[in-house]
């Protein structure tokens, strides 16, 4: 293979044998010469460890800023959404299992850092958010994007977690935000991701992020009879609570049967309404229900005083109750929201 057209990791270590150790993901693949690691997307040439997907998209897509989801980020926004093939982990219930697991080869148009920026801005983005499959698996692509972006747009990871904390720290001055998911124990990544290490690197990465000033929301994907019992439930929002802080977005995100999982049937709305309450019941200020169109609880309410500050049907703001200084209109609690600078001026009242 030429080399010539490849990038070379960011974060690797040379072994003997001209084996190599990745240094970006969680499952630290050694990989011998002509092989690639996990994500299938990174491989030993030679001795060193290169990225076959750099400036390789294969999805790119304007998106709500909602839609990642995004709540407390920007809100109204839209970001350029972009994606390679590949990920780091094996989730048997992927929504974009096409692109993520099931591909043949390396594919996607050429855009460099500056194409994707050019196309940002002259589609009148907020920002560019590196989602669908899984960034860790185009690192180098996300990182110099992200640098190239960031004195005029915002940068978001739509991501499941599974980096290293070198990984988070190097890229964090180019990060704003990232939606990360928390999927459930160390049995659940085991048996349905293949997240060799459980769920302990995915906890890591939110604690690394919050170190390095990156605002973290996290979706929780509620499967029946797989994650969805009050116990892991409860667990999982008492650590939230603790350990990233009461004011962190939650969203629990209503499960359809997808991929190898169609004998799964769809998470019962009270079961979302539940976790909610559990969530609330163990601090949470801002907790949301995902997936289902149209329910209240896709709504942002005031922790202070309960009314409605951000009304919302699928991924539209329909009505919008922050005043400038990001406080609520009726009773004026701060509202613990980022990236003031890229929401709409026409949302905001006077």
């Amino acid at each position: 293979m030429n080399v010539e057209n490849l990038k070379e990791t960011m974060i690797y270590e040379k072994l003997e044998d001209k084996k190599v150790k990745c240094g970006i993901c969680s499952q630290e693949c050694v990989i011998p010469p002509g092989g690639k690691g996990f994500c299938e997307v990174r491989e030993n040439i030679d001795g060193k460890l290169y990225s076959l997907v750099y400036g390789r998209p294969v999805s790119i897509a304007i998106d709500p800023i909602e839609k990642k989801p995004f709540f407390h980020f920007a809100p109204g926004s839209r970001a350029l959404s972009i994606a390679t093939v590949g990920c780091n982990l094996k989730c048997k219930f992927c929504q974009n299992w096409e692109i993520s697991q099931e591909f043949d080869d390396v594919y996607g148009e050429k855009y460099s850092p500056q194409d994707l920026v050019k196309k940002a801005k002259a589609w009148r983005c907020g920002g560019i958010a590196y989602t669908y499959t899984e960034p860790a698996v185009f690192y180098e692509y996300v990182y110099d994007t992200a640098k190239e972006a960031q004195t005029e747009l915002y940068n978001v990871l739509v991501t499941n977690g599974y980096m290293t904390p070198e990984a988070i720290k190097k890229i964090s001055p180019y990060i704003d935000a990232a939606n990360v998911d928390l999927k459930g124990d160390y049995t659940f990544y085991k048996n349905y991701c293949l997240g060799l290490k459980g769920d302990e690197p995915v906890k890591r990465s939110l604690l690394e992020m919050k170190r390095n000033k990156i605002f973290v929301e996290v979706t929780v994907l509620l499967i029946p009879g797989l994650n969805d019992d009050d116990s892991t439930i409860s667990i999982i929002s008492e650590w939230i609570a603790k350990k990233l802080g009461k004011k962190t977005p939650v969203h629990f995100s209503r499960f359809y049967p997808h991929y190898k999982m169609q004998d799964v049937p769809p998470t019962p709305v009270e079961t979302l309404e539940r976790a909610r309450e559990i969530a609330k019941d163990n601090g949470l200020w801002y907790v949301y229900i995902g997936n289902v169109p149209g329910h209240k609880y896709e709504n942002t309410y005031c922790h202070s005083c309960g009314r409605l500050l951000i009304e919302r049907h699928g991924y539209e703001i329909t009505k919008f109750n922050i005043d400038k200084n990001l406080r609520c209109i009726y009773c004026g609690e701060k509202i613990p929201i980022e990236g003031k600078h890229w929401i709409p001026k026409e949302l905001f009242h006077e």
